[in-house]
């Protein structure tokens, strides 16, 4: 099932216990868990009820409540539970709550940098049936942000152009992305960057799909796009080597949860669509 059908986003908190639902306990990029034999689990409100008791309401994931809490930096987690940094999820559990974990951490984030007016210094107030903060002074209201950035895969023939991120915590090849500037569009944005980190000519740019991601807040909207020309060089910051790959001759790519590897995972259907 599409993790859009899985999750139905909410804001007013239902009335029944919270004892049984998911509950998102985040302290900066890291969230709480448990582990047993090797596996993470998230845990539910009854593991700490003072926190979801006042915990943010997100939604129903298949038929489950799922609430998010930002936890105090001396916060001693109970015995059995623990903070790992939330990548740490990003194998060890579907699409659909890999979304809701990284939803909990944008709102923790936005929820703890606006408990006070940026304007007046004010405490702020969450407003009812909305996610938003507001100044009670002067009702400045403060929404969650998110930072748009494109991701691309370029693609020559039967060939995709993979490039490999001077900062990846992993040394696997990936497609090409970057944020959009103020004033930019997402099209302008694709040629900008690619031209930037990997010297090459673009055509035919092609919307593919979206992905909020929750590390810098960023929501990553996906393109496909032809080469046009020009020299592969990169620009020896950001990008560390790109390369042309084919289908059957590709090196690490990014796991399967990520937007990049469904660009990657498409163009290879298509090849062997093709070919067949």
């Amino acid at each position: 099932m599409s993790p859009l059908k899985r999750f139905q986003p909410g804001y007013e908190p239902p009335a029944r216990s919270r004892d049984t639902a998911l509950l998102f306990a985040t302290r900066g990029m890291e969230l709480l868990v448990s582990e047993h034999d090797g596996r993470l689990d998230l845990p539910r409100g009854s593991a700490l009820p003072e926190s979801s008791a006042s915990a943010h309401f997100l939604g129903m994931l298949d038929d489950t409540d799922c609430y998010a809490a930002p936890m105090p930096g001396d916060f001693t987690p109970p015995e059995g539970l623990k903070f790992v940094p939330a990548r740490s999820l990003y194998k060890q559990v579907d699409e659909a709550t890999f979304a809701v974990a990284g939803r909990a951490l944008s709102i923790c984030e936005w929820d703890l940098n606006h408990r006070f007016c940026g304007r007046c210094g004010a405490a702020t107030q969450l407003v009812p049936g909305e996610r938003a903060r507001r100044c009670p002074v002067d009702h400045t209201p403060f929404y969650p942000r998110i930072a748009p950035a494109v991701i691309v895969l370029i693609t020559r023939g039967d060939e995709m152009l993979l490039a490999r991120n001077a900062s990846f915590p992993e040394p696997f090849f990936s497609t090409v992305a970057g944020f959009v500037d103020a004033g930019e569009s997402l099209e302008e944005t694709v040629l900008r960057e690619v031209k930037e980190e990997v010297g090459v000519d673009l055509k035919d740019v092609t919307y593919f799909g979206s992905q909020p991601w929750p590390f810098g807040r960023s929501l990553m909207v996906g393109f496909m796009a032809e080469y046009a020309g020009g020299d592969v060089v990169v620009d020896g910051k950001e990008i560390a080597e790109a390369r042309w790959f084919g289908v059957d001759d590709l090196p690490r790519i990014p796991p399967r949860l990520s937007i990049a590897r469904h660009l990657i995972d498409t163009f290879i259907d298509r090849v062997k669509a093709r070919r067949a």
